[in-house]
């Protein structure tokens, strides 16, 4: 009997659609379930007639597996991927090599590399982004850890992830240990805050110009014939014309409280770990846990009775304000993930190509979208870019933006339509533009409760200062740190 070119483990809906897409790239695939019966149904149905062998253990299919052994696990994040491991380990031998292809934390994956490396096997951890037809037609794929693994994934994972027009695949090295998965993390961070921007467009024209989802399908589809082409904006363009049984627009009829896995709260709190500004993205996590307070909300709502204005101004002119205060909000999004990005490649040691990462987000990925490929030559352009937005190409478009994006915020407060993606993203760009901010009144302040001290503009930096504003204080100081 043939050996098996790679092994799978988990059978859900991510699990058999990537199956589904390594076979029909020429690959055997053996599979596993815990559930065993669940590889029953899979080989009996959709597996059944291909080149799919289905195995009742770890050691089934280890032994259906051609040397050196790989294989992939499609398992719930946690305990479950630890278990396998153990599992995987006790049949394996050195050399082979174990895959996590869930959405893991990034520092559970440096832990496991090096627990797997101590055994003298090799370790990926490798971020899939696509969703279920992603996975079974082309995903985006962003995997690190052993680098000696990467010569024997390499084929089959560029042979199934998504191809931009070129050919290039979706799928590179990212980096040593958990840079594959801290790159899926982000991802997905500004995956969140490219959602929240699109949501917070779609109510000030619902709410402040008094659109219908007819007259909001249009706009979505004209827009995604310009710069903001994506996968987001074709797909919201979709949900805004699907009718309910009655006629009616379906999308009213959806309960307005959102969900979420985590990836973008771990995205917050490494920002927060690395003391980079992720502003928006932040406030796209909070969007959502303020959307889960339904009953609050509601609550509220009867309680201030907030009489919401709609504007009076020229309508075309500012759906086209809208559109610009969106595109400029999304640049401030993917340039704080970047430098979150280059903020965590130094801490752990990655080195990691910003411009393939782009590439890698330009087809099958949720965010994908023509706009990526400024960011790939704006990073070609300069390798060491501190901000995209200090790239020629991306400061003159802010340029262009700016009276609209600030028209778009000042309305909607006015209005009393919340827009806190829109509006942290002005507020950072103020704040990154600005040569002096009020942080002197502030370092002034911990040193009068802390003796915190604090550095003078006419000396030079690095020399610590503290004054005795009550003249009771003593000449004593705090230790300088920052956390």
């Amino acid at each position: 009997m043939k050996k098996a070119d790679i092994g799978l483990i988990g059978l859900a809906v991510m699990g058999e659609n990537i199956v589904m897409n390594m076979e029909s790239k020429g690959f055997t695939v053996a599979v596993y379930n815990r559930t065993t019966s669940k590889v029953d149904d899979f080989v009996n149905s959709r597996a059944k007639g291909k080149s799919i062998i289905g195995t009742h253990s770890v050691e089934e299919l280890a032994d259906s597996l051609s040397k050196p052994r790989k294989v992939m696990m499609l398992v719930k994040a946690g305990d479950p991927v630890d278990s396998f491991i153990e599992q995987l380990l006790g049949v394996l031998e050195p050399g082979d090599v174990i895959i996590d292809g869930g959405n893991s934390h990034y520092t559970d994956t440096i832990r496991r590399c090096a627990y797997v490396e101590s055994k003298g096997l090799l370790y990926i951890g490798t971020g899939v982004s696509g969703g279920e037809e992603g996975a079974l037609k082309g995903p985006s794929m962003m995997p690190g850890g052993s680098e000696a693994a990467w010569p024997l994934v390499k084929p089959i994972f560029q042979a199934i992830c998504a191809k931009v027009e070129d050919g290039s695949p979706c799928c590179d090295w990212v980096g040593q240990n958990g840079a594959g998965h801290f790159v899926k993390m982000v991802h997905n961070g500004i995956e969140y805050g490219d959602m929240q921007l699109i949501c917070e467009a779609y109510q000030l024209m619902k709410d402040m110009l008094g659109m219908s989802a007819d007259e909001m399908h249009e706009v979505f589809a004209q827009w995604n014939t310009t710069e903001l082409d994506s996968y987001l904006i074709e797909i919201t363009r979709d949900i805004l014309s699907r009718k309910d049984e009655d006629g009616q627009p379906l999308v009213d009829k959806i309960l307005d409280t959102a969900g979420q896995k985590g990836t973008g709260k771990w995205t917050g709190i490494s920002a927060l770990d690395e003391g980079v500004p992720l502003t928006l993205i932040a406030e796209a996590v909070f969007a959502r846990c303020l959307s889960a307070m339904k009953d609050q909300r509601v609550e509220a709502d009867a309680a201030f009775k907030i009489k919401r204005s709609v504007y009076n101004g020229d309508k075309k002119a500012m759906i086209e304000d809208i559109r610009k205060a969106l595109l400029a909000s999304k640049i401030i999004s993917y340039a704080q993930g970047y430098v979150l990005l280059k903020s965590a490649a130094k801490t752990y040691g990655w080195n990691l190509a910003f411009g393939s990462i782009a590439l890698m987000w330009r087809g099958g990925c949720i965010i994908r979208s023509t706009f990526l490929g400024k960011i790939k030559e704006a990073f070609d352009s300069n390798p060491d870019l501190s901000n995209l937005l200090l790239d020629p190409y991306f400061k003159n478009t802010i340029l262009n933006l700016i009276p609209s994006w600030r028209r778009v915020v000042a309305n909607a407060a006015l209005c009393g339509i919340p827009a806190p993606t829109f509006s942290s993203a002005l507020s950072y760009f103020d704040g990154y533009t600005s040569s002096r901010l009020p942080a002197n009144l502030l370092q002034a302040q911990r040193d009068y409760f802390g003796a915190h001290t604090y550095e003078r503009v006419d000396q030079e930096r690095g020399k610590f200062f503290h004054t005795n504003w009550t003249g009771e204080g003593g000449s004593t100081s705090a230790t300088t740190y920052t956390v």
